[in-house]
């Protein structure tokens, strides 16, 4: 079993609201990894990185996403930092990988910068988030075999392009 298509981006990027609408257009199922993660801990994300700490999201996010790759196949989410991974980028060569890209203006307007992103609260997080997108663009595009850059459509549109890509690769 495999997932038809694996999204994943930044924060911001749309992942869940694409993957969802994606699934729905394929009469698939649709996962988040971020929710099993979640099922998995007992609390929300933001708890366990205040908790437990990031290595140990990591670890549960890694384990999250082998699982949800070996098990689903409609459409997977993964959460923003999940390739940061490199047994996670291994992992996903098999597969059809969407790269939803934002831009840090736009990912910021549609974060909000929001406390529930562990990891864009703090003193300054604009520059967490272009600090962010900066680390992980090389790994989103070194794992991706579809890339949309989501700026200026609609999650709609988001879908045809993935749909359209999809067909010509």
């Amino acid at each position: 079993m495999s997932p038809r298509f694996v999204v994943l981006g930044p924060p911001g990027a749309g992942k869940t609201t694409v993957g969802q609408l994606l699934a729905a257009r394929l009469g698939a199922a649709f996962r988040d990894t971020d929710d099993d993660v979640v099922a998995t801990a007992g609390k929300p994300i933001s708890d366990i990185f205040t908790t437990d700490g990031e290595p140990a999201f990591r670890a549960l996010e890694e384990e999250a996403v082998a699982k949800g790759l070996a098990e689903h196949d409609g459409v997977l989410a993964l959460g923003g930092g999940a390739v940061l991974s490199a047994a996670t980028r291994e992992r996903l060569a098999a597969h059809t990988v969407v790269f939803l890209n934002v831009g840090m203006a736009e990912g910021v307007r549609r974060t909000g910068l929001s406390t529930a992103r562990p990891l864009l609260a703090g003193v300054n997080p604009r520059a967490t988030f272009k600090a962010l997108l900066d680390a992980r663009l090389p790994l989103y595009r070194e794992v991706a075999t579809i890339e949309v850059d989501t700026d200026q459509l609609e999650p709609e549109q988001v879908v045809d392009a993935v749909l359209a890509k999809a067909e010509r690769t």
